[in-house]
């Protein structure tokens, strides 16, 4: 096993991180879909969300797309940006999840 270090990362260990970008890609997904279906439901196209989070509107279009993945925190300010509540949020995503898996 080589464990020669690539650009801060292990050969494996950077090769593990390739792999889990699709592990969850499915959820993912999912949860592409209850973002966008937050922002039509909430009356905003892509200009007026970036304009309320104050980002490009290709940051959103980015998003959306699944172009750029989000973390926690991103997630909590598009749902705040749009009226809503990372709880609610998380609520609706995991309705979402469990009608796709039956």
């Amino acid at each position: 096993m080589c464990l020669y270090p690539i650009l801060g990362y292990t050969i494996i260990g950077y090769y593990f991180h390739f792999m889990l970008k699709g592990l969850h890609k499915e959820q993912y997904k999912v949860m592409l879909e209850q973002l966008f279906r937050l922002r039509i439901g909430a009356g905003l196209r892509q200009v007026d969300l970036a304009e309320k989070m104050n980002v490009p509107q290709s940051f959103i279009s980015k998003v959306e797309s699944g172009e750029r993945r989000i973390d926690l925190i991103e997630l909590k300010g598009f749902c705040e940006a749009m009226g809503s509540t990372l709880q609610e949020f998380i609520n609706e995503f995991e309705k979402a999840w469990n009608e796709t898996k039956q």
